[in-house]
Order: structure tokens, then C-alpha cells, then sequence
């Protein structure tokens, strides 16, 4: 990050920004319950420039008003080598959830549900995780010689705020440490934080509307101290919550039922039409509205988003394609293949696979772990098979020394030796011995049918590793790999 100073700087950041709120098609349809006084009071003298978080931001936002672009698609990681691999597979965007912080990537160490029991720095700790691995790779690559400007490496990351953690403060200071990690939006949701569950789960308190606004407000106004445009997603719970804490706000009246708990907290009548009510509401606060839902239904999703830009025309949605939900049980195979372009022409502009790292890391464990114990090396030897396969597509980790960065960090050893360092350590390793330019000869000649059999009932090819010319590679006779390569899994099923 870089600075810029003080009194000369603020003013004229003051100007420039006031007139921005006003005119940019940016903040069009944002309401601040504050000034751009307010802001320059808040903010120091010592303005300081969060580069990754702008650039997340801005590059999210282009991507969401992008007519090339249906949607932004995006799978949650865990790891900063799993936002790797998505970055690799042509991912342009990343989520970062609470749900996996909470089960296995948290500060305290422990194993959690989603119930807001994890310190509360832990998803902004993950989020500088993720994009330093992202920048490793950047540096690997640019030091490599291999700059391809169809991979950004620095994608837009949207991170779960949870319901703040606590009161405004709480949210405030979590929104800006989500920018100092380089977030470039954050969601909030509607419940109580002290009670705090997963949207999948029972038990969930909303606060009063006016609550969760006000949320919304300390998320806006530490982006603007932080001098970073970061988006923020406001997401009600309301569609299947059943509690509120209080009756304040005329808005939450009418779900009443007139029915208190032990604890003290009204009954409601959650439900689509409750969650319609709420978004309404926060759309003026938040760039993107997000109601999670119970299960994955278009015509649910249809009457929600048409309620809401009957008030708001075009504001951004966003749509949780949940692991939770039975996919499979609830849709047939041509509406799951179709879903997601259906939501697209709703104005569900973000979809997102929550849990997407978690699933992924146990099954491919327990697949590996599997097959290993049924048949020992010919498992592991298969998902290697696999990996050398899938480096036509653009999977680098099977050179596992290389991906971490010994290359680069030889190149900076050489650096400053001059060029005179006996110690670099990827020439004469095992992986530049072994892993370059494997070809396997019995296959060079054989047919896409005959090589598709082949990796059917041997599983044991190794393919060219270190194809970088394309011509070289028949893509009918790749096509086939790829297709045969799914037959590679450890377990042998």
C-alpha cells in the first residue's frame, strides 16, 4: 500500500469525492446518511492506499455491469492454493465464507458450525492469505517470462462479514480490516450476531430493519475513510427465520405474531414476502441484494427479484447456488444444466457456490485416502496420472516444487550472487529429472478410440507434461484425454 499526505491531499480528495458521490453512475441509487465532512473527519491526515482492495473493487464492479458477462460466477475458497486453481481454471471472481472459516480455516484453530464462534478476524486474515498466494503466483509466473493477459491474478475476492460480529462499531472495524486484506466486497447479513447461525439453519434471530441498515451504514462509511469504492452486499435471512428481537421498527410489525420466547424474542411470519420487504429497504444502502433461500427455485427467485426492481430498476443481485441444498432432489437434470442462466435474466448477477472448498478438499481426501488403503501406490499413482492429464488445461501443481516458488526464489538468489550461487535448489532436483518433457511413446501413434480405451483400462498413461506448443497436440486426441482422465480417480471407480 502506498500513502499520500495530509491536509493539501485530504482537501482536494474531499472535492473530487463529493463531486463523485453525485455524478458517477457508480454510487447511483446510494444513499449516505452522512457528508463528505464527516468522512474527511474520521479519516486523518494521512491518507493510505489500499491497492489490492481498489482494484478487487473496481475490476468486480466493471465485471458485474460487463454485457459480455451473463454472470459472475465464483466457488468459495479455503485456500490460497485452491483461489489458485480457480484463478487457473478461468474463475474471475472468488468468495471467501464464513462457513469455511468456521469449520476449518479460523484463527482459534478449532473446528466450528456457523454461529459466529470464531475470532472475528479470521475470514480478513484469510482473504490477505488468498491474495498472497495469488500474488506468488503472479511473481512466478512474471519472472518466469509467461505474462498472459488472459490471467488476472489479482480477481476480485467477496468476503462474509457475517451479521458484523457485533453492534455498528463491530461492523465498522471488521469492514475495514476486510480492506486492508484487500476484500473488494463484503456482505452483512440481517441476524443477531450473538445468536448468529448459517442461513440453512433453524434457530436464526433477526434484528429490527432499521438494525441491520445502520450495519450497512458503518460498512459504507469505513469504505469511504478507507478511500476504497468496496462493495457491499446486504443479505436478509428473513425468508426462513421465524425470531426477531424487537418491535421497533414499524417496517417488522406486520410479520408479527403476537408471540414471545423464553429468551424475550417476538415470533415472525418469515417468508419470501418478509425477505422482499427487507431487500427493498437495504437496497439504498448495499450495491447488491442477496436473500437466502431454502432451496434452489427459479420461480421463488423470479418473484423476488421482480419485487425488488419494481422499487429499484437494475440493482444487482445475488444468488447462494447452496451446497446445502439437495440438487438433485429438487431439480431435474435440464433445469440444474439451465439454473444458472435463468437467474442471470432475473438480474442475479452473482452466483456462488458457498461451501465450494470445503466439499472439494474431504471428498478428494477421502477419494485419495480410499484408494490408497484398498490398493496402496496404484491409487496415488492414479490421481498423479490425472494431474499430468489435466496440465493441457492449464493445472500446474503436479510440479509441486515449482508451483510453491523454488524457481523464483532461485531467480532472486541469483539475483544477488550475480549469478554465482551453487545453492539454487530446483536444478538437480527429482522434479526437473522427472516431471519435464514425459512422454509416454506407446501412446504417440494410438487413435483418439484406441487411446481412449487405453486410459480406460490401464490407468496408467503419463501423457505429455510440457506440451507448451499447441500444435503438437491433436485437440480430438486431447478431447479424448480429458474425457478418459475422469476414469483416473484413486479409488478405481
Amino acid at each position: 500500500m502506498s500513502t499520500s499526505n495530509g491536509q493539501n491531499g485530504n482537501s482536494q480528495t474531499s472535492n473530487s469525492q463529493i463531486s463523485n458521490w453525485q455524478t458517477s453512475p457508480r454510487w447511483r441509487g446510494i444513499t449516505r446518511p452522512y457528508t463528505q465532512h464527516d468522512v474527511n473527519r474520521l479519516r486523518g491526515s494521512f491518507q493510505i492506499e489500499h491497492t489490492i482492495a481498489r482494484h478487487g473493487a473496481e475490476r468486480l464492479w466493471n465485471l458485474l455491469h460487463d454485457e459480455a458477462e451473463s454472470y459472475v460466477p465464483a466457488l468459495g475458497a479455503m485456500t490460497g492454493n485452491q483461489a489458485v486453481q480457480q484463478v487457473k481454471a478461468g474463475l474471475k471472481a472468488i468468495y471467501v465464507s464464513g462457513w469455511q472459516v468456521a469449520a476449518d480455516a479460523n484463527n482459534a484453530g478449532q473446528m466450528y458450525p456457523d454461529q459466529s464462534l470464531y475470532p472475528a478476524d479470521s475470514v480478513p486474515n484469510l482473504v490477505r492469505r488468498i491474495n498472497q498466494a495469488l500474488m506468488r503466483a503472479d511473481q512466478i509466473h512474471h519472472a518466469e517470462g509467461n505474462n498472459d493477459v488472459d490471467i488476472n491474478w489479482f480477481p476480485p475476492l467477496i468476503a462474509d462479514a457475517e451479521a458484523g460480529f457485533g453492534g455498528n462499531l463491530n461492523a465498522f472495524e471488521l469492514m475495514k480490516a476486510m480492506i486492508e486484506a484487500g476484500a473488494a466486497c463484503v456482505h452483512f447479513e440481517d441476524q443477531l450476531s450473538s445468536a448468529k447461525k448459517c442461513g440453512h439453519l433453524g434457530g436464526k434471530v433477526l434484528v429490527p430493519t432499521t438494525e441491520a441498515i445502520q450495519k450497512l451504514v458503518a460498512a459504507r462509511l469505513a469504505s469511504d475513510v478507507m478511500g476504497v469504492p468496496t462493495l457491499i452486499m446486504a443479505r436478509t435471512d428473513a425468508d426462513s427465520a421465524n425470531l426477531l428481537t424487537s418491535d421497533i421498527d414499524p417496517r417488522d410489525r406486520e410479520f408479527l405474531t403476537g408471540e414471545r420466547t423464553v429468551e424475550g424474542f417476538y415470533h415472525i411470519r418469515g417468508g419470501l414476502k418478509a425477505a422482499i420487504a427487507r431487500a427493498i429497504a437495504y437496497a439504498p444502502y448495499a450495491d447488491i441484494l442477496w436473500c437466502e433461500t431454502s432451496k434452489p427455485d427459479l420461480e421463488e427467485a423470479r418473484e423476488f427479484a421482480d419485487a425488488v426492481h419494481q422499487v429499484h430498476p437494475g440493482k444487482l443481485l445475488a444468488y447462494n447456488c447452496s451446497p446445502s441444498f439437495n440438487w438433485k432432489k429438487n431439480l431435474d437434470d435440464a433445469t440444474i444444466a439451465n439454473f444458472q442462466r435463468e437467474l442471470a435474466t432475473m438480474g442475479y448477477k452473482f452466483q456462488f457456490i458457498t461451501l465450494a472448498g470445503f466439499h472439494t478438499l474431504n471428498f478428494a481426501m477421502f477419494e485419495l485416502a480410499r484408494g490408497y488403503k484398498q490398493a496402496g501406490m496404484t491409487a496415488y499413482s492414479r490421481l498423479q496420472e490425472k494431474e499430468f492429464l489435466r496440465e493441457q488445461q492449464g493445472y500446474e501443481a503436479v510440479k509441486h516444487q515449482r508451483f510453491v516458488g523454488t524457481g523464483y526464489f532461485d531467480a532472486v538468489q541469483q539475483v544477488i550472487t550475480n549469478g554465482a550461487a551453487s545453492t539454487t535448489a530446483l536444478e538437480g532436483s527429482t522434479e526437473e529429472a522427472q516431471f519435464s518433457g514425459v512422454v509416454d511413446r506407446s501412446t504417440e501413434d494410438l487413435s483418439m478410440e484406441d487411446l481412449s480405451a487405453k486410459l480406460d483400462h490401464t490407468h496408467a498413461i503419463t501423457v505429455p507434461v510440457a506440451m507448451a506448443d499447441p500444435e503438437m497436440a491433436d485437440p480430438s486426441l486431447m478431447a479424448a484425454c480429458w474425457e478418459a482422465s475422469d476414469e483416473l480417480m484413486p479409488s478405481g471407480d
